[in-house]
């Protein structure tokens, strides 16, 4: 991978750490994993964790234009969803490097690293077995 193609990369998986980096996105985020697949409406959100709608509603736009949450429409309804695919792909991003420096696990071991979950693992070996190569 080019190193202007790595900066590129870097920068994506910063801005999306940057959007998490808020206390009240970040439970949003988590709150939004815990009502997966099916996601919750904005009203449940924020009754949930009792922030006003109109600060929400900024909330909610940040995690969506960082592709960390999906939105859809059923009626007058817009339900949202935690991105997980997204979220594993960036802890994937965070971990990818583990061990790189020293002899101690082979990519095989990164790929079980613990407390990972198992599709995540998955993941990050297929990753490195890529040579690295973007997984976005």
């Amino acid at each position: 991978m080019s190193r202007k193609q790595n900066s590129s990369r870097v920068a994506r998986y910063a801005s999306m750490l940057s959007a998490l980096g808020a206390e009240p996105r970040l439970r949003i985020v988590r709150l939004l994993l815990s009502a997966h697949p099916q996601g919750m409406v904005v009203n449940e959100i924020a009754s949930e964790l009792k922030i006003p709608n109109s600060t929400l509603s900024h909330y909610l736009e940040k995690l969506k234009i960082n592709h960390l949450v999906n939105v859809r429409r059923e009626g007058t309804f817009l339900w949202y969803s935690a991105n997980d695919e997204l979220l594993q792909e960036l802890v994937a991003f965070l971990y990818e490097e583990c061990c790189t420096r020293g002899v101690a696990c082979s990519p095989a071991a990164r790929g079980r690293a613990p407390g990972l979950p198992r599709n995540l693992a998955k993941i990050m070996l297929k990753h490195s077995r890529r040579g690295r190569k973007s997984i976005s």
